[in-house]
């Protein structure tokens, strides 16, 4: 048996963050997702949980607080049924203690983080998959149980994808594998077939109301209506939007795909100079630009209209645009005009979206 290690807390690199708020890691409440929970609780509590998992569904719709949720259960009480029903820890809990201060030897977090430059990766890579076959030969508490997650998923690149997929063809022992997934579909068919599937919903309008409330006690009802409206059904994405600049970056998105097939360049350049102006502008935009081609996407789909293939497309290239921008040092004003000509192309051979 492998000799107990201890994890020195590492700096905490929390890109996924909502500027003064919890980070799911922190956060003790799971609105709305109470099938996926039950499920899970389920799996758990029985004694027999699958050793890997795929919790799949949109930006901002809890996840990642799921996932923690279950590492804090797994690490606090392994898979038995000494704990909740629903899964939680008490706040004074050792295992719950240390996994909110991502100090504890039993979890590990593989998520992209920052480069020598300080700028973001665009990837998860191959050698920080495989830091999970060192992790899983340790021993830990909760009768040698130790969770891995990894956030996201998507994130991989290939190298990384088939790395973990050999793990997944031969389970270590103990062990509990978390993926967070935002695109599933993205990921190797033979890495989903390997992991028992959760899918979170995005929340209906009462559970974002009702949380704005308690988050935001200061922003009255028609605002909250506002954010409500363009969320998404991501609490996640409501709270960037009520925050700084994100109601007028969140406008220009729905400006830019108002406009699309006839985008006004010398606008979208100028936007590129504002979006350069503000701190975190460009990811911010990329995600509300993401998130209401989506919502029109679904929206079109339930009226049964055609071409939808062209605009997931499209929504797939302006992903893999905002995330490599790091990367590839593009200012915010290329990025938003190769994103411009990008709608426009979809807009032409699909109509409007």
């Amino acid at each position: 048996m492998a000799r107990r290690v201890l994890k020195e807390p590492e700096e905490i690199i929390e890109l996924d963050r909502v500027e003064g708020f919890a980070h799911p890691r922190e956060t003790v409440t799971l609105a709305g997702q109470a099938a996926a929970l039950e499920i899970t609780a389920r799996a758990i509590r029985s004694g027999k949980p699958p050793q890997a998992w795929l919790i799949t569904g949109p930006p901002g719709v809890g996840k990642a607080t799921l996932a923690y949720r279950v590492a804090r259960y797994m690490l606090a009480y392994g898979p038995t049924d000494r704990g909740a029903a629903d899964l939680s820890v008490p706040a004074n809990e050792p295992a719950a203690i240390q996994v909110s201060s991502s100090s504890h030897p039993g979890l590990m977090v593989l998520k992209r983080g920052l480069n020598k430059e300080g700028k973001p990766m665009t990837v998860l890579s191959v050698d920080e998959v495989r830091k999970l076959q060192g992790f899983f030969g340790l021993t830990s508490g909760a009768g040698g149980w130790r969770v891995a997650i990894v956030d996201t998923a998507d994130d991989m690149n290939d190298n990384a994808a088939n790395a973990l997929l050999k793990m997944l063809e031969e389970p270590p022992s103990r062990a509990m594998l978390l993926l967070i997934s935002n695109t599933p579909g993205r990921l190797l068919p033979t890495i989903r077939s390997r992991c028992q599937r959760l899918e979170l919903r995005p929340l209906t309008d009462v559970t974002i109301d009702s949380e704005l409330k308690a988050l935001l006690p200061d922003v009255n009802a028609k605002d909250r209506g506002a954010l409500t409206r363009h969320s998404g059904g991501s609490i996640g994405m409501a709270l960037r939007l009520a925050g700084g600049e994100g109601p007028e970056l969140a406008r220009e998105a729905d400006r830019l795909l108002d406009t699309a097939g006839t985008p006004d360049f010398a606008g979208i350049l100028a936007l590129g100079d504002r979006v350069a102006r503000i701190t975190g502008g460009l990811d911010s935009f990329g995600d509300f630009l993401e998130q209401a081609l989506t919502d029109r996407i679904r929206q079109r789909a339930r009226e049964g209209a055609a071409g939808l293939d062209r605009w997931v497309d499209c929504l797939g290239r302006l992903t893999q645009l905002f995330g490599r921008t790091g990367a590839l040092h593009m200012e915010p004003r290329q990025t938003l005009v190769t994103s411009a000509r990008a709608l426009e192309a979809a807009s032409r051979r699909a109509g409007p979206v």
